[in-house]
């Protein structure tokens, strides 16, 4: 029973209050303000000696930038182009992300979810790019843009999720040349949250920039975030027309893009941790400087990939100890240049939600917070490999964060002296459930996950023996059952659509939409 319905109902007492105390609460946690020392293994001298290194590889062995508008804008720049491979003085780099703002305020069309970014503030983004989903009956199969909906929803009522991201799942149903069009309207119609914006290619990436421009309005874009693109690196030491076209689209209307090398360690990088921060460092500055001669003071975020290769199959793994170890110095690197950084979460390779997943994920969520990561992307969901979104994960690995934003807050020391007070009160041999300052603190004393199982084996029996994901499951479908729609201003609202339906009599439909999925 909500608060209301117990006001609606002219009932109180026990009971009634009870109710109110377990009624769930899907209002979005403020952006996550970390008070933990940050796990920092390198020294001054060995963070100067990546950077040395980083610098090295840009003047001496180059990066390729296949496009041609990039390579002339790196000519004018005062870059060495050679053929496709550009040179970077290490002064020229400096000089240019020495702009790049080091704290930006993203948007959110409900303005009470805004978020900071940079520095010690930090937000929880769900995964993106699934082909697949392990659906509300722990079926795996192909998706649709309903299931894509449902996790836009599910997105919107986890307290510790900051975003609805983009693409959580590929909506198979809709061909490819459209579904940006899609996926945009779907993340800003089921939640009020801030959101990702599609980089598939320059001209997706302008439609979504306009269907912004549509809910936000494009003066308003000119100076505040509302969305975030992302871009890969093709490593080692390559950016794509692709990526850098889209790159170009976000920046020109002051978006924050993320520059992501996509490392599999041991493949695409040095056989060797420090080795492949030293290259992967390279390749982000490299984007993020091009960022600046796009346009100066654009927001910009220090990005990457971050998976190891098994040196038996050379499957990409995940929570591995290097994986943590060069979080951790990737965030030294970042704060060492003054910019924001986006790391990957609760990665893993299980195919389905089994200890395996619980424990990867749970290594990389501890390494990331400890890392101070800014931009916390692929927070919920992610299995396979990133090959299926799974949604009994998906809602665990929300509460997961949750856990992880109560740990990174740090010790609470505002009812000290009430609490020692309670000691004198209790004395020897008492206990604290009955104290007047326990009723008062412990909803908030402990953090109690709602999807682990904490009680005796024979209660756990006598209620079903529920193991996680079948419970994880069940409350998926109670959280769908409650959701409330965020409703889009109806005229803003109309304006997209239309924006959709032209797009789409646009823009060439593949015949794949007829494939029986």
């Amino acid at each position: 029973m909500t608060e209301a319905a117990i006001r609606r109902s002219g009932r109180g007492g026990r009971s009634a209050r009870r109710a109110q105390r377990t009624a769930p609460d899907f209002a979005m946690l403020p952006g996550l303000k970390r008070n933990l020392p940050l796990c920092e293994p390198m020294d001054e001298e060995q963070i100067h000696k990546i950077d040395d290194a980083s610098m090295a590889i840009l003047e001496e062995v180059g990066v390729v930038f296949r496009d041609p508008v990039a390579l002339e804008d790196w000519r004018k720049a005062g870059a060495r182009v050679d053929d496709e491979r550009v040179h970077l003085d290490r002064g020229l780099v400096r000089e240019l992300i020495s702009t790049i703002p080091s704290d930006i305020t993203y948007h959110a069309r409900n303005p009470q979810k805004n978020v900071r970014l940079g520095g010690s503030h930090s937000i929880f983004v769900p995964m993106t790019g699934a082909p697949f989903i392990s659906d509300l009956e722990a079926k795996r199969r192909w998706p649709t843009l309903d299931d894509l909906a449902m996790f836009h929803k599910l997105a919107h009522m986890s307290p510790a999720l900051h975003s609805s991201a983009h693409h959580i799942v590929e909506p198979m149903d809709h061909v490819v040349s459209h579904r940006h069009l899609r996926i945009t309207y779907s993340s800003m119609k089921y939640s009020d949250k801030t959101f990702m914006g599609m980089t598939t290619s320059a001209k997706n990436a302008e439609d979504v920039l306009d269907m912004c421009a549509i809910l936000f309005g494009a003066d308003f874009m000119e100076e505040h975030p509302v969305t975030t693109g992302n871009c890969n690196g093709n490593s080692p030491l390559v950016w794509d027309e692709t990526m850098l076209g889209a790159m170009r689209a976000f920046c020109r209307r002051n978006q924050p893009v993320l520059c992501s090398p996509f490392v599999l360690g041991g493949a695409n990088t040095p056989a060797s941790t420090a080795p492949t921060v030293a290259q992967l460092n390279a390749e982000a500055l490299s984007a993020l400087a091009y960022t600046q001669v796009i346009r100066k003071g654009a927001p910009a975020i220090y990005g990457h990939y971050l998976s190891t290769v098994s040196m038996q199959s050379g499957a990409p793994m995940a929570g591995t100890p290097e994986i943590s170890l060069m979080n951790f110095m990737i965030g030294q690197m970042a704060r060492f240049y003054g910019v924001p950084w986006r790391t990957s979460n609760t990665l893993g390779g299980a195919k389905t939600f089994d200890a395996q997943a619980g424990y990867e994920s749970a290594a990389t969520l501890s390494s990331v917070l400890h890392a101070g990561a800014n931009y916390i992307w692929h927070s919920a969901g992610w299995n396979e490999a990133g090959m299926h979104c799974s949604v009994a994960k998906f809602v665990v690995d929300a509460e997961q964060c949750a856990m992880g934003y109560r740990m990174a807050e740090g010790v609470r020391w505002d009812d000290f002296d009430e609490a020692l007070a309670a000691v004198r009160d209790v004395g020897p041999g008492g206990h604290y459930l009955g104290h007047p300052h326990t009723q008062e603190n412990f909803e908030r004393a402990f953090f109690m996950p709602r999807l682990f199982d904490n009680n005796s084996v024979e209660q756990w029996q006598a209620e079903g023996a529920k193991e996680i994901t079948e419970r994880a499951l069940e409350h998926a479908k109670r959280l769908l059952s409650e959701y409330e729609e965020p409703g889009l201003d109806p005229a803003k609202d109309e304006e997209l659509r239309d924006y959709i339906a032209r797009r789409e009599r646009e823009i060439p439909a593949e015949d794949a939409l007829n494939q029986d999925y």
